[in-house]
């Protein structure tokens, strides 16, 4: 696979397949391993308001002397600032935040179905996207009802992020995105690097290519489709993240990891049950 693959979106848009994530990177660490990953090749980050790193990753742009259009930013609405206005105020101070006149990707982080205000914010998400604050507009940790009352309006989220690893594929929420021209991101890709990671196919697999386990699983990502932003604070796994790109997997591999799945794999809250 060529470095720096892209999808495409159904807004026309593109964006870089294997990015950058910053889940749980403090603030303070946050500018330099987000320039690193520039230097290395990446051209995507992934960040939102709650991570409370956007001033980070921000500087890090600034300092990179990447020409913004080659760089592709994502960053997501918190909970708390749902709403039609409150959304309106909330991505102007993320992009203060980040130093940036807009973002490439903009989410609604979690749908929050007991509260029925992701209605009134993607009707805002909209505004924002039409103002040019936001090239493509989104939804993450979505349910089935909430994602197709968002369809119901006749404006489709451009990606849907979600948790996603082995041993948690959402191969269903996958297929409801596809059908629809979402394209899915995955969050957690990696399973926190718990037994995901140390399953024995996946060792097995990584054994056989010379690579290791993270690779592996992020090679499956790519072949799956998934657009996947694997997250360290780590030089050295920062880089052999990157080089994952050039790990292809047979049919059979493939097939093998897809074959992990629990019913009990999910790490994280269930979007269903997620209202705080």
């Amino acid at each position: 696979m060529a470095r720096n693959q892209t999808l495409k979106l159904n807004d026309g848009n593109t964006i870089p397949q294997l990015g950058f994530g910053v889940w749980q990177v403090d603030a303070d660490v946050a500018e330099d391993v987000v320039a690193k990953a520039l230097q290395i090749g990446y051209r995507h980050i992934d960040t939102a308001k709650i991570y409370g790193n956007e001033e980070g990753v921000g500087r890090a742009i600034a300092n990179s002397g990447i020409p913004r259009e080659e760089l592709f930013v994502t960053t997501k609405l918190w909970n708390e600032d749902q709403g039609y206005e409150s959304t309106l105020e909330a991505v102007d101070k993320s992009l203060e935040r980040l130093g940036l006149d807009y973002v490439d990707l903009y989410l609604i982080h979690w749908s929050q179905p007991e509260k029925g205000k992701y209605l009134d914010t993607w009707k805002a998400f909209q505004e924002i996207k039409a103002s040019g604050k936001a090239r493509s507009i989104g939804v993450s940790n979505f349910t089935e009802k909430a994602l197709q009352d968002v369809l119901d309006t006749g404006v489709v989220p451009a990606a849907h992020q979600i948790e996603l690893h082995p041993y948690f594929n959402q191969r269903a929420m996958r297929e409801i995105d596809a059908r629809h021209g979402i394209v899915t991101e995955a969050w957690s890709p990696l399973g926190q690097g718990k037994a995901d990671l140390q399953d024995a196919t996946v060792q097995e697999i990584a054994r056989a290519h010379g690579a290791t386990p993270a690779q592996v699983v992020i090679a499956w990502h790519l072949a799956i489709g998934n657009v996947v932003f694997p997250k360290s604070v780590t030089p050295e796994r920062i880089q052999e993240n990157w080089d994952a790109q050039d790990l292809t997997l047979s049919q059979e591999e493939v097939a093998r990891i897809d074959a992990l799945t629990r019913d009990d794999g999910r790490i994280g809250p269930d979007p269903a049950d997620f209202n705080d």
